[in-house]
């Protein structure tokens, strides 16, 4: 059964973007961006609202088109084009490039979804992954913790009224040349 495995950077204070958006501070040099390269290949489809597939369809359909862009961005452009996605939205009308677009997260519909077959599915987004969460429907963590304190701006996990802690087995570390250090929790 695939896993949806909640794939995000963010700053060692807990940040996901700085305010305004701002995710400047992102540390992707060409290792990471390999990484992230081989890391979403192997999924089956990428999950994300729309604020999130919005900025990622706005540059990575058309980004290999320029020839100065790196060989790993290249690369990810491809791949991003062809991975189907889903896109959790209410107010999107139509997307393009292998995306399907879902108005709310239904457990049993997400169930179903696992049960297919194929790679794992990879979900962004902090408004998703924050029902994703509610529901109880993320299988496994992978957070990439950048060296860099935002101070403000969109938390990845939100503050939630759960008065159970969640208990998470780590199953992987790996430390960046750049200081990026991914903490991978099932």
């Amino acid at each position: 059964m695939r896993k949806i495995v909640l794939m995000m950077s963010m700053s060692l204070d807990g940040y996901i973007e700085g305010p305004d958006r701002d995710i400047s501070w992102h540390q992707v040099d060409e290792e990471l961006h390999q990484h992230f390269n081989d890391k979403v290949r192997e999924l089956g489809g990428l999950l994300s609202g729309r604020t999130t597939h919005e900025l990622m369809a706005a540059y990575w359909p058309t980004a290999d088109a320029d020839p100065d862009i790196p060989a790993t961005m290249a690369e990810f452009a491809a791949i991003w084009r062809e991975i189907p996605k889903i896109v959790y939205s209410r107010t999107l009308e139509h997307a393009d490039w292998n995306t399907t677009i879902v108005r709310d997260v239904v457990p049993e519909e997400v169930a179903l979804l696992k049960e297919q077959p194929g790679g794992d599915l990879g979900l962004s987004g902090a408004d998703l992954v924050a029902e994703f969460l509610r529901h109880g429907l993320v299988d496994e963590f992978r957070v990439y913790v950048h060296p860099v304190l935002v101070g403000r701006g969109k938390p990845l996990f939100p503050h939630t009224d759960a008065s159970i802690p969640t208990t998470l087995r780590l199953t992987e570390t790996h430390a960046f040349g750049n200081g990026v250090v991914l903490l991978r929790y099932a």
